[in-house]
C-alpha cells in the first residue's frame, strides 16, 4: 500500500537513472583522466542540473567504477537509500555504448516491454541519458566513447520482491527508470509505469481478456470466476484512471475489474483515483442506490450514516438487496465511459472473504 501523503511541502529527488547517469559520468571522467571528482553534475532532460556525492570511486587497470546513493525526496519509492554502481570499461570501436545488467539489475524476459527480450531492464530514457553524458565526456576528452556500462544495485535482488517487476517479467533485480531523471513526491510514477508495462506485456503475449484488481484476494477471485493465467492481471491498486486511460489507447477485447466493495463504489460514484486520501466512500450516493432498489426509507437513512462501506453492504445483504450489483454496473458504466468504446467490460465485486458479492456486465 502507498503510504499516506505526509503534510507541508515535499521534497523531490532523483530516478534510479539519474543517479546512474551520475555514476557512468564520474566514472568515466575518472577513466579518461586518471582521477575521481569529488561530486559530479549531471544535465537532466528537462535543464535541471543536480550535483551527487559519489558512495565509492575505484579506479583500476580495465576500468572504473562509481556508486551514488539514491535520493527520492519524500517519495515513498523502494529504492530510496540504495547505492546505483555503474562499472565503465572501453570497448571495441564500433560498438557504441553497451548496457550490461550487474548485481541486482533485473533482465527481461518477456515481451511487450520497451526494452527487448534478454536485454537488461535499464529503460530507453535513462540509456539516453548516460548515452549524451557518455558523448559529452568523449568530445571534451578526445576520445571514441565506446564503451560498456555495468549497472548494479546491491541488494536489488530482494527489493525486487516488493514491486511488480517479476509479474511484468523483469528477473533477477530492479529496473533502472526515469524519464525526467525527477522524481515528484507521490506521483507513484513506478505503479503507473508497472500497470502500462502490464498491459503491454499482456497484449504481446497474446491475451485478449485481462483482469485489473484492487488487491489480492479480489484478483484471486477474477482468476477463479474467468479462469485467467496470472500473466493476464493486472495489480492496479487505487489507480482505475491510470489503467482505463491507457487501455483506451492501448485496448484489449475484454476487461474484467475485479475490487472490493469500498473501493468499487467509488468507481461507481464517477472516481478513478481510489485511494482514500483522494476520493471518499459516498455514502449518501449508497442510500440513493438502495431507495433504487426499493429499500425502506429507514434502511436508506442508516447506509447514509454508516462509518464503513462495508457496513451498508452487510445492511443491503441482510434485506436480500443487491447493492453490490447495482455498485458493479455503475462502476462499469464509468469504466466504459472513460474507454470511450472498443472494450468489453465486466465488473466484479468482492468482499473481505473473496466471495463474488456483485457482478456487472458478465
Amino acid at each position: 500500500m502507498i503510504r499516506r501523503k505526509p503534510e507541508g511541502p515535499l521534497r523531490k529527488g532523483w530516478t534510479t537513472g539519474a543517479c546512474a547517469t551520475a555514476a557512468a559520468s564520474a566514472a568515466y571522467r575518472a577513466l579518461l583522466s586518471g582521477r575521481f571528482a569529488e561530486s559530479v553534475t549531471i544535465a537532466l532532460p528537462r535543464g535541471e542540473k543536480p550535483t551527487f556525492a559519489l558512495s565509492r570511486a575505484e579506479l583500476d587497470a580495465p576500468g572504473a567504477t562509481a556508486g551514488v546513493i539514491k535520493d527520492a525526496g519524500d517519495d515513498p519509492d523502494v529504492t530510496h537509500g540504495a547505492e546505483i554502481v555503474v562499472r565503465v570499461e572501453i570497448a571495441s570501436l564500433g560498438g557504441g555504448v553497451q548496457f550490461r545488467a550487474g548485481e541486482g539489475v533485473g533482465t527481461a524476459t518477456l515481451p511487450g516491454l520497451p526494452i527487448a527480450v534478454g536485454e537488461a531492464a535499464i529503460n530507453p530514457a535513462p540509456r539516453r541519458m548516460m548515452e549524451h553524458a557518455i558523448a559529452a565526456l568523449a568530445k571534451e576528452f578526445s576520445a571514441p566513447g565506446e564503451v560498456i556500462l555495468t549497472i548494479s544495485i546491491p541488494g536489488g535482488g530482494e527489493l525486487a520482491k516488493r514491486t511488480m517487476n517479476g509479474r511484468l517479467g523483469i528477473l533477477g533485480g530492479l529496473s533502472v527508470l526515469g524519464t525526467t531523471g525527477v522524481v515528484l513526491p507521490y506521483s507513484c510514477s513506478a505503479w503507473v509505469y508497472a500497470i502500462r508495462g502490464g498491459i503491454d506485456v499482456a497484449r504481446a503475449s497474446g491475451f485478449d481478456h485481462i483482469a485489473a484488481a484492487t488487491g489480492a484476494t479480489s484478483e484471486a477471485g477474477a482468476r477463479a470466476l474467468h479462469g485467467l493465467a496470472e500473466a493476464a492481471c493486472i495489480e492496479m491498486g487505487d489507480f482505475a484512471g491510470a489503467l482505463l486511460k491507457y487501455l483506451a489507447k492501448h485496448p484489449v477485447k475484454r476487461l474484467t475489474i475485479a475490487g472490493g466493495f469500498a473501493k468499487l463504489s467509488k468507481l461507481a460514484g464517477g472516481h478513478l483515483d481510489l485511494h482514500s486520501d483522494r476520493s471518499e466512500v459516498d455514502f449518501a450516493n449508497l442510500a440513493a442506490m438502495l431507495r433504487e432498489l426499493g429499500a425502506a426509507e429507514e434502511l436508506a437513512a442508516r447506509a447514509g450514516r454508516a462509518n464503513t462501506a462495508n457496513q451498508v453492504l452487510e445492511m443491503a445483504r441482510g434485506h436480500g438487496l443487491p447493492l453490490a450489483g447495482l455498485v458493479a454496473e455503475r462502476a462499469r458504466e464509468t469504466a466504459l465511459a472513460t474507454l470511450a468504446g472498443g472494450v468489453r467490460v465486466d465488473v466484479a465485486v468482492f468482499d473481505r472473504a473473496g466471495g463474488l458479492v456483485g457482478h456487472g456486465g458478465g
